[in-house]
């Protein structure tokens, strides 16, 4: 089996999925994602600002479920548009994304 088809194969048993965040933060100086696929980094997602203030970031993933909260000029900050979530220990609660 060749090089090319070893990665063909492999990426139909995990296939990856471009998935989108968004949070609407006009008055924001700095918005980040960050969740159980990045391991809470606080930086490694930098949201890019829209022209009406909605701040947007697509991610890779693979299928499955994930937590994230955005973090807002240094603030932890809850998905306003997200219907789950789940307590996350520290008082506050984590976002739900699902990648099927």
């Amino acid at each position: 089996m060749s090089h090319k088809e070893k990665k063909e194969k492999k990426e139909k048993k995990n296939p990856v999925h471009k998935v989108g965040f968004e949070l609407e933060a006009p008055d924001a100086g700095s918005v980040y994602l960050a969740g159980s696929f990045n391991d809470w980094d606080t930086q490694s997602h930098p949201m890019k600002k829209g022209k009406k203030g909605n701040c947007k970031v697509k991610l890779s993933l693979e299928p499955g479920l994930y937590e994230y909260r955005f973090v807002v000029d240094g603030r932890w900050t809850d998905d306003p548009l997200c219907g789950v979530s789940v307590a996350n220990g520290f008082g506050g609660r984590n976002s739900i994304k699902v990648v099927q």
